[in-house]
């Protein structure tokens, strides 16, 4: 049995839906557990319970392995007989990388299932629900929905759209700078908040930047220490121009990089990036706006979940025209730099009226040794 911390506090009989509340708040946080290790699959929790007491739980650990819902199971065993199974999100009822979670619940003897929301997957869209409930199983669903549909908001949007989420990061100063008139940036934020933007790096599928980003910054843009995951480097160039001598070419052999260049891009500039260990992605369309469209479709092709927006202003301006933010970090550095020359986070056309200007959902802000860290999911 698995003893959990806080049951003790309820000397009197606790009601159903207290417990309920109870089970899925602890599925939720097993679930956020498997950040940056499941992707392209959703974030997973499962608990599984007699009353107060947990006999089982379990999170989906990584990409090809066992499912919550079977890591749950396999822990509480034959006592899974009668119990209730509380899991973020709908189990599959389809043969993947793993067996179906449904067949396992049912061979458990399961008496009722608790699921936070239905999974869109189109194998599974309610179809893992049907099988339980035709089962004789008590299934319920819309249990914390809200906080599994932000947990796992990445996931549902590339099921539902083909594209990734995208986190639009940057540092600037108290008046809003990126960088200073002569084009320099380092440092602008504190070694605390660098370190974070790693954390994030060691996380994400891709980091996409601009070419005036890549020449003027000449970034590795790796995860230091590194991350669970190593992220596809990106770099719009409609050119082809990046130098050969950049950190991002010299290292494409062991990290990779993906230039995503116009039509027009010559045939040597594009070969040159290529013996330099790069890979090229050819936009078709002839607008900038387009090409960073059709770029979007490819990473969601290629099954990229996050994707780390790092700059420049061009290219944050053109993704939030395109509405296509969907959460931010900002770091604020109480500095001031000035210049009508130095440049700002995001270029692009932008918004002519500020009721129409998107915002924070909650953000969180918090202090990071003198910077301020203001972060949160965009809302449109």
């Amino acid at each position: 049995m698995i003893a959990r911390s806080g049951l003790s506090k309820w000397t009197q009989p606790v009601e159903q839906p207290e417990l309920d509340l109870w089970h899925m708040r602890r599925a939720l946080d097993l679930a956020a557990a498997g950040q940056g290790h499941v992707e392209p699959n959703p974030m997973v929790g499962c608990v599984i319970a007699l009353g107060a007491e947990v006999i089982g739980e379990g999170w989906h650990r990584s990409f090809g392995g066992p499912h919550a819902e079977i890591e749950a199971l396999k822990l509480a065993g034959q006592h899974a007989s009668g119990a209730t199974l509380y899991v973020t999100l709908e189990p599959c009822c389809h043969y993947g990388k793993t067996p179906p979670c449904t067949k396992a619940i049912l061979e458990a003897g399961i008496r009722r299932v608790v699921v936070a929301g239905s999974d869109p997957f189109p194998k599974v869209a309610g179809g893992g629900l049907a099988e339980l409930q035709a089962a004789g199983i008590d299934v319920e669903v819309g249990l914390l929905e809200g906080e599994s549909r932000r947990l796992n908001a990445p996931y549902l949007k590339l099921v539902r759209t083909g594209r990734p989420w995208i986190i639009g990061k940057w540092a600037m100063t108290l008046d809003g700078k990126t960088a200073s008139r002569a084009g320099t940036s380092q440092w602008i934020s504190n070694p605390e908040s660098r370190r974070i933007v790693h954390g994030i790096r060691g996380r994400v599928d891709a980091i996409l930047i601009g070419r005036e980003t890549a020449q003027l910054d000449n970034p590795l843009l790796t995860a230091r220490p590194p991350g669970p995951r190593t992220a596809l480097r990106v770099v719009v160039d409609t050119h082809a121009s990046l130098s050969p001598a950049s950190q991002l070419v010299s290292t494409s052999k062991d990290v990779p990089v993906l230039i995503a260049v116009g039509p027009h891009a010559s045939v040597a500039d594009r070969n040159r990036l290529i013996q330099g260990g790069c890979e090229i992605f050819v936009c078709s369309a002839t607008r900038h706006a387009a090409r960073l469209d059709q770029l979007l479709e490819e990473l969601g092709r290629r099954r990229l979940t996050n994707v780390l927006a790092e700059g420049g202003s061009r290219l944050l301006g053109s993704l939030l025209d395109a509405r296509q933010i969907d959460e931010a970090h900002v770091f604020i550095a109480p500095k001031l730099l000035g210049g009508a020359s130095a440049r700002s986070a995001m270029a692009g056309d932008g918004f002519e009226e500020i009721a129409k200007a998107p915002s924070l959902e909650q953000p969180i802000i918090e202090a990071i040794d003198g910077d301020v860290y203001v972060h949160g999911c965009v809302v449109w």
